[in-house]
């Protein structure tokens, strides 16, 4: 699928990753289907504070519990403006969490995290299991329990996902990494 056309570049390229890398390498298998559904609400946050992107989060939450899942079933929160500190990201996803709380939320909604310095504990940075959740910009990915539970269903080795993506990653390497994101004019 291609972007719309004013679609701003850090989103295009976040529904890039989506497509190629989530999707395309099936890290996440139950991507597919609000993408192709166009149930997916993207959002470009104009934030350039910890504070001001707290406000759209909150903002985002409230949008997503309240709106119809046949229509939006998922939020991305592209903020390219702030939090491009790894460390601060990831002290402020347990603030976004903190959030989902105050909402009275929990149970209904979650925050997943995806940011271009992603690193799990006890990996080296450049260690490619890391690029399982690297995308271009920080994004908060805001998901519905309810759509977690129906996949888990669908997908009943859910646990072995994080598994088969190491897998997959270490397969495809650094090189093969950057080739993904090729396009036919920037290639050799």
């Amino acid at each position: 699928m291609s972007s719309p056309p004013s679609e701003h570049p850090a989103l295009a390229l976040s529904r890039q990753w989506l497509e190629k890398a989530v999707i395309g390498l099936n890290l996440c298998p139950f991507a597919k289907a609000p993408h192709v559904k166009g149930q997916i609400r993207w959002v470009l946050s104009t934030a350039s504070t910890p504070e001001a992107l707290m406000a759209e989060l909150v903002a985002e939450l409230n949008h997503l519990a309240n709106a119809n899942p046949d229509e939006v079933e998922t939020t991305l929160l592209v903020h390219p403006q702030v939090l491009g500190d790894f460390l601060d990201f990831n002290d402020f996803v347990h603030d976004a969490e903190e959030a989902v709380a105050r909402l009275g939320l929990e149970g209904e909604l979650q925050v997943a995290s995806f940011h271009p310095q992603f690193q799990f504990g006890g990996t080296d940075a450049d260690d490619i299991s890391n690029y399982t959740n690297r995308s271009p910009y920080p994004t908060l990915h805001l998901i519905r329990e309810s759509s977690i539970d129906r996949a888990v269903e669908a997908f009943p080795e859910a646990e072995d996902i994080y598994e088969r993506n190491i897998e997959t990653m270490e397969s495809l390497g650094h090189e093969g990494w950057q080739r993904l994101f090729q396009t036919p004019e920037s290639t050799p």
